[in-house]
């Protein structure tokens, strides 16, 4: 079928859906399509056959009309930039198609019912949405235009699909041209704009502050705590009572010190290190000790809950805990008796594991070192406890040794990070480089995590956890990435587990410090389903874990702080948490988390896009990053920033879009663009209400 019938045939079939239970004839169909001669002539035909198929029935001569499924089934919305949507079933049955026209009201992330359609054998399934269930937000911040008798939000959020209609006397007192966030307060009409109310005037767009704020309010955080919140974390003392220290495993006297990020003041884990005299040694991981002082049901806990994760833009971090605790009372400072949970391990110099022990447990950091300071006496061997983070480096590579070579992928995406001007400004983009001492840490905490998991599930089975599981890829893309991956003289081997995670592996290292590299890693990565917490003890694919747990970051992870809850319950001998329970604290758990990355990627995003805005009308080198029917994104090179160059501007050709080969192939000169292709671009725009940037090929 051709590329213009299946267009005729798709807006045939809405058409119908639209007249939903009302009988018609083709003459009746021609005029809402707005087709007429030839075209019009095809439409007889083509509602017999629709007939044939189920999805019409005949109710007299010439007369039809359309056959809705009973079936109804119910899910999230995926609402996509042209404003139709997918519905993600809960059963995991394939996604349903919704196009604009039966969407409802329903927002991107809603939870609604849909009714599916009749449709042909082998097509993609479609529906309406007959329930909106729950709501994902009704807040929207965006860009004010208030005109003589009424006024509309502009929203930021691309997703959604309506602008916001807002009466004079809801204004709030915002003008044209300020951000604001709105609230829908009504929305009685599908076909017409939502009703709303401003809530809060964040200021002038283009202003780091108003930006940074209004990306917050966006994703649904919130910058500050209620003062109740306040008020309840205030009266919590610094002052450790001796009724809290007993019964706690006292490591005071023990060497323990801190690594983190030299501008980090919410330190969650500690390491102690405890030479034994049959010559191994005693590592224990210690970790704050929140849910001792955020008590079950309590307005902390409450407010934890709901935030569920801090969120870390370029210049700030919007914390889940109040000041006074996540900086405070249980961040593990220097020279400062802490409240911890611990994971203890007796363990030889390759990492081998003789006795584990978990509790409460009190410490004192002796040493609060940055990763630079860390780093600086692995590379020298120079300088106060320089043996001894040499001796836990020379453990963690052992410990990861291990974990590659039971099939762990070893993937380091790269973090973008900026250095700013007081007032915001960026200055300088660079990729913050992970080495030894971040790798040391990380490899204690996945040791902590993996064993804590383990411990649960062979100790306590079947008494319910939280673990966090990583499912497999998915072997379609998977398929998709390894044709793909052959163009650059990469071979993915998909017969087993381990020999796909060694082809990953291979790659990364082939490819390292290359241009494409982070092009592969990033379509790597995309091959496989996304991290998540649930209550099922399924593997941990990228780690190559059986089992898995967050047990280390309660100060910034409320999955942690259940993760404690938990374990002390289990070591109790308690019967443990109502499974359904912590099913829906896991749900609502990983959906902040992945709210938190798109608000972290959204300030990046904004902040690259206002760099570049100096470089308009410069030439770069560019790799491309992304190809869609619409363009091509190009990566900078120099400054990893995203652009596209829209297919309506390649000058010399008509391009098509090739889906198999992810290409732009030009019709004429057969000239292709590809994932991975270097182009040299030129900056054309830097549009900051979008967070993007147009560029322009040099060709």
């Amino acid at each position: 079928m051709s590329k213009q019938l299946k267009k005729f045939v798709a807006a045939l079939q809405d058409s119908i859906r639209q007249m939903a239970n009302s009988p018609f004839n083709a003459k009746q169909v021609a005029t809402k399509i707005g087709v007429k001669g030839k075209d019009a002539e095809m439409i007889p035909f083509l509602l017999e056959q629709m007939m044939h198929s189920g999805e019409l029935k005949e109710v007299g001569k010439g007369r039809y009309q359309a056959v809705a499924t009973a079936q109804t089934i119910q899910g999230r919305m995926d609402i996509n930039l042209k404003g139709n949507g997918y519905l993600i079933p809960e059963d995991g049955t394939p996604d349903v198609f919704i196009s604009a026209a039966f969407l409802n009201t329903a927002l991107n992330r809603d939870t609604v019912k849909v009714q599916l359609f009749a449709s042909r054998n082998a097509a993609k399934p479609e529906g309406e949405v007959t329930e909106i269930v729950e709501r994902n937000r009704m807040k929207f911040v965006g860009r004010l235009d208030v005109g003589k008798q009424f006024a509309f939000l502009i929203p930021d959020d691309r997703k959604m699909y309506k602008d916001i209609f807002v009466p004079l006397d809801k204004l709030g007192g915002a003008k044209t041209g300020d951000k604001v966030q709105v609230q829908i307060t009504e929305w009685p009409d599908a076909k017409k704009s939502p009703m709303g109310e401003v809530l809060e005037v964040m200021g002038r767009p283009g202003l780091h502050e108003t930006e940074m704020n209004a990306i917050v309010a966006e994703f649904g955080f919130d910058s500050k705590f209620a003062p109740e919140i306040e008020k309840e974390a205030e009266k919590i003392p610094f002052e450790i009572p001796k009724e809290d220290i007993k019964g706690r495993r006292d490591f005071r006297d023990i060497l323990t010190f801190t690594i983190d990020p030299e501008d980090a003041k919410d330190f969650d884990d500690a390491i102690s290190y405890n030479p034994l005299a049959n010559g191994h040694l005693e590592v224990g991981v210690h970790i704050a000790d929140v849910s001792h002082y955020v008590r079950e049901n309590s307005p902390l806990d409450k407010e934890a809950y709901r935030r569920a994760t801090s969120v870390y833009l370029v210049d700030r971090t919007i914390p889940m805990l109040p000041e006074k605790l996540s900086n405070g009372v249980c961040s593990l400072r220097p020279n400062e008796d802490k409240l911890t949970f611990s994971a203890v391990f007796e363990l030889d110099e390759n990492g081998k594991i003789f006795n584990e022990w978990f509790g409460r447990t009190v410490i004192h950091s002796k040493r609060r070192f940055t990763y630079e300071d860390a780093q600086e006496r692995l590379d020298s061997g120079e300088g106060d406890l320089a043996k001894e983070l040499k001796t836990l480096n020379n453990i963690a590579h052992k410990l990861r040794e291990a974990r590659f070579k039971n099939g762990a992928v070893n993937f380091e995406t790269e973090e973008v990070k900026f250095k700013l001007a007081e007032d915001g400004t960026p200055l300088s983009v660079y990729i913050k480089v992970r080495k030894d001492a971040h790798k040391l840490v990380e490899e204690f905490m996945l040791l902590a995590n993996k064993k804590v998991a383990e411990f649960i599930f062979k100790k306590h089975k079947p008494k319910p956890y939280l673990y966090r599981t990583h499912e497999s890829p998915n072997m379609e893309k998977l398929t998709l990435f390894g044709n793909f991956a052959k163009r650059f003289g990469i071979k993915i081997d998909t017969a087993s587990q381990k020999s796909l995670s060694k082809s990953f592996n291979d790659m990364l290292q082939k490819v390292e410090g290359r241009p494409e590299q982070n092009i592969l890693q990033g379509m790597a990565i995309r091959t496989m389903a996304k991290a998540k917490y649930t209550t099922k003890s399924t593997e941990h694919y990228g780690l190559a874990f059986d089992f898995y747990t967050h047990f280390t970051s309660p100060i910034r992870r409320y999955p942690d702080v259940l993760a404690h809850r938990l374990l002390e319950d289990y070591l109790e001998g308690k019967p443990g948490a109502n499974p359904s329970r912590l099913e829906d604290q896991c749900k609502h758990s990983s959906e902040m988390e992945v709210k938190a990355a798109e608000a972290e990627r959204a300030s990046v995003k904004y902040k690259q896009v206002e760099f570049m805005k100096g470089s308009v009308g410069k030439i770069f080198e560019g790799i491309i990053s992304g190809v869609t029917e619409w363009g091509l994104y190009v990566e900078v090179r120099e400054s990893r920033c995203e652009g596209m160059v829209r297919v309506n501007n390649m000058r010399g050709d008509m391009y098509e879009f090739d889906e198999k080969n992810m290409c732009l192939r030009g019709l004429k000169k057969k000239r292709t663009f590809g994932m991975g292709d270097p182009v040299t671009i030129k900056v054309m725009k830097a549009d900051m209400d979008k967070r993007q940037l147009d560029f322009d090929l040099v060709m």
